[in-house]
């Protein structure tokens, strides 16, 4: 079954809420999070689905600089992203969506002029910490009893952006969706 990447929608919230609680029981996200990252209010937000036979199968988020400036059409290049989440559902593992989704949150980075980003991953989720290995992030630090109430350390991970991913121009409009 083919799987394609698309921006986040409101519709999407309920179907990521039921892989947020399966995934993460202890310190899932609340449909009140969700909703306040894709209602506008946070800016420099980019949120994606991954959808496989109209089911939500995978997400992801990012957190990148907006302009501050009037008439700049991107921001200064050096800033920092921030991978605010990401999961895939388990029945979907081992199909490249996680790589995809990832790589999607990399290239808006890129486009955004990010100097390097960060985030953090749960210290018992090794899977996780592979793939972002594999994408070029290092450890950088530990978050002890960072993830909420379940006191879970987070290691803090880091990867530069090589100044050939940067995007020279303005920023181009979001592709809507992408096949894996």
């Amino acid at each position: 079954m083919t799987a394609r990447l698309r921006r986040m929608a409101a519709g999407d919230v309920p179907a990521v809420i039921d892989l947020e609680r399966e995934l993460f029981p202890d310190d899932a996200w609340t449909l009140e999070m969700f909703a306040s990252e894709l209602g506008g209010r946070s800016a420099g937000r980019y949120y994606l689905v991954a959808e496989a036979g109209g089911q939500v199968v995978g997400y992801a988020g990012l957190m990148a600089p907006v302009p501050r400036q009037a008439g700049r059409s991107r921001p200064e290049a050096g800033g920092q992203a921030d991978v605010l989440t990401m999961a895939v559902a388990p029945s979907s593992w081992g199909r490249g969506i996680g790589s995809a989704l990832l790589e999607a949150l990399l290239a808006q980075a890129a486009e955004q002029g990010c100097a390097e980003v960060f985030l953090e991953v749960r210290a018992d989720n090794q899977r996780a910490q592979r793939l972002y290995r594999g994408h070029g992030f290092a450890e950088v630090g530990l978050r002890r009893g960072y993830y909420q109430p379940s006191g879970m350390d987070a290691i803090v991970m880091r990867r530069p952006m090589d100044p050939a991913e940067l995007s020279p121009g303005p920023a181009a409009p979001l592709s809507p969706e992408r096949r894996l």
